[in-house]
């Protein structure tokens, strides 16, 4: 691993170029000059982030944070939000990026800068119905009987509110909320990125909890970054693309998303 980082960091010092130009740029100046990255993440994403039994936060976002700070030589900060206000902390620069499992949209994308995709993912649903469980298309969803769970201005939200209006809508704060309303059985499913879905019936395999074998769409993740800095932007571009081309990318999803033992590490 520390041989791919080292390699990485060569890779990102010659395509990036930002050793002289980056002084020029009000927000990697000061992370530069701070000697640390701040970075917005609710912490309650698994596998993007989650707290470990050791109080840590580790997950898919949360080792590419680390990766960033290490290339820049400077201390990684995480900030934990609720996922409603992580973009608010970034537009009033409380945050230098946020990593947080976030779908790029148009309409997100015209408050602040994305660079994109570095992972690609889907809405699903939790439940513990096998009827629902077998859905393949949101009508067959869409009906006013049944209950649903979404995390509060997230695409999960807006997922359920354009394509299953006829249900009963029930937003929570984070996703342990919405998973307790499902074992409970409060709800009936909850709508969240298909990883997010897989995860839960991994971690509860004693309730009883099920999902979709494909997901319902397709959303592209991001990270996203203040608009008024294309030094910065063109910096988390060079940062990801070589961390494609230095393997590293593809050891990270695998460890993250097909490997499974990081889930003895979860409080």
């Amino acid at each position: 691993m520390k041989s791919a980082i080292t390699l990485f960091l060569a890779l990102m010092l010659i395509t990036a170029g930002f050793v002289n130009e980056v002084q020029a740029q009000k927000h990697v100046k000061r992370i530069l000059n701070a000697g640390k990255l701040t970075v917005g993440m609710t912490g309650t994403q698994p596998p993007f982030a989650v707290m470990s039994k050791s109080d840590e936060l580790i997950g898919y976002e949360v080792d590419l944070a680390k990766y960033l700070a290490e290339a820049l030589e400077v201390e990684l900060e995480i900030k934990q939000f609720s996922f409603s206000e992580l973009l608010g902390e970034l537009e009033k620069g409380n945050v230098d990026m946020v990593m947080s499992g976030m779908t790029v949209t148009p309409l997100r994308n015209t408050k602040v800068a994305f660079v994109a995709p570095h992972m690609l993912t889907g809405k699903s649903i939790l439940t513990k119905s096998d009827i629902y469980s077998k859905t393949k298309n949101t009508e067959e969803l869409n009906t006013s009987g049944i209950r649903v769970a979404a995390l509060a201005s997230s695409t999960s939200e807006d997922f359920v509110n354009g394509y299953l209006p006829n249900t009963t809508l029930t937003k929570v704060a984070n996703y342990d909320e919405g998973i307790d309303l499902v074992i409970d059985g409060k709800v009936d499913v909850l709508v969240a990125d298909y990883s997010i879905c897989a995860y839960s019936v991994l971690m509860h395999q004693d309730k009883g909890l099920v999902t979709l074998e494909n997901p319902l769409t397709i959303e592209p993740l991001g990270v996203a970054l203040p608009p008024d800095d294309p030094q910065l932007i063109n910096l988390v571009e060079n940062y990801l693309m070589n961390l494609e081309l230095s393997g590293l990318l593809q050891r990270l999803e695998r460890k993250w998303f097909e490997d499974g033992t990081w889930l003895l590490q979860v409080k």
